[in-house]
């Protein structure tokens, strides 16, 4: 593929694609889904893999070694999961998908789908990630539109750059967006893009992981496609903030830890630019601030954003 920068701009052909081909809810032979899950709560797992199975050709359980036999579950709850990998300790959210993307590659897949444990597709989800990428030759990844159904108000997930602001765009049914970065729940990514572009950071643990990706994705010439016929409910962090009358993401201190070291240490890498990295400091000082000044804790996030300020800064990873 021809090089191109990171910091380029979608023209408006891309940014509003032509309407994708109706898909209908069908079993890829090649697609491989692959579930990470950390003491899960289980019916909301089994909701999620009855609406999945359908529509993949496998479906893989990476455990991070949770308290539940999860296999000895799968036998007798749900016999539609193909296989469950069990790990010695919790690996993260990196090293789980990695050893998922191992086993895909064993069964001959030619796309993987990394799922949370808590993200329930919509049933023709996959058909519509897939019908865009096969659209779009230059496509390394897609993702769908995720909605919280704790936020009375769903947004677009999807933004792109602009100056020193992230740009939300707007979603209409058939719309594909070249956007910025994907959230890793949803995700759909040929084991050829895979092989060119790498793995998951699995030493960063948690938070910013498909972040890192994405950048990294793009910086090696793939467009990455946000595409709002693909829907899926999703949920982003702990229970919501509410002040002032409106709701806000709420994480722990410990999610916060990761989230400040990580992003330092991805502002240090050599394909992601300072304008970048100078918008997204922005966008996670005024989270972080936020839920010192107004969450829960407030004393408990303060030490956790230092404590990642500094490890980020020394280059320090792996778990907490």
């Amino acid at each position: 593929m021809t090089e191109r920068t990171l910091a380029r701009q979608p023209s408006a052909d891309s940014l509003l694609d032509t309407p994708l081909q109706e898909a209908v809810p069908q079993r890829s032979a090649s697609v491989v889904a692959v579930v990470v899950t950390f003491q899960p709560e289980l019916a909301a797992l089994l909701v999620q893999i009855k609406a999945l199975r359908p529509q993949v050709a496998r479906l893989i359980v990476v455990d991070n070694a949770s308290n539940t036999d999860l296999a000895a579950w799968c036998r007798a709850a749900a016999p539609q999961v193909d296989a469950v990998l069990r790990m010695e300790r919790n690996l993260g959210i990196g090293g789980a998908q990695n050893h998922g993307i191992a086993w895909a590659r064993t069964q001959g897949a030619s796309h993987v789908l990394l799922m949370d444990q808590d993200s329930v597709p919509e049933p023709d989800m996959v058909g519509q990630l897939l019908s865009a990428l096969q659209a779009r030759p230059s496509a390394g990844a897609a993702g769908p539109l995720h909605a919280d159904p704790r936020q009375p108000i769903a947004h677009s997930p999807f933004v792109w750059l602009e100056g020193l602001r992230f740009r939300r765009l707007p979603c209409t049914p058939d719309t594909v967006h070249v956007v910025d970065h994907l959230i890793a729940s949803g995700c759909l990514i040929p084991l050829a893009v895979l092989d060119q572009v790498g793995s998951m950071r699995a030493d960063w643990f948690i938070d910013f992981v498909d972040v890192e990706w994405s950048l990294r994705a793009r910086a090696a010439g793939w467009d990455l496609l946000g595409v709002c016929s693909a829907r899926m409910a999703h949920g982003l962090g702990g229970p919501p903030i509410v002040f002032m009358g409106r709701r806000f993401l709420a994480y722990p201190p410990w999610r916060h830890y990761f989230q400040v070291r990580n992003a330092v240490l991805l502002y240090r890498q050599p394909f992601v630019p300072l304008r970048w990295a100078l918008a997204s400091a922005w966008r996670l000082l005024m989270k972080i601030g936020f839920n010192c000044v107004a969450g829960r804790s407030r004393w408990h996030h303060f030490k956790a954003t230092l404590r990642g300020l500094w490890h980020g800064a020394c280059g320090r990873a792996g778990p907490l």
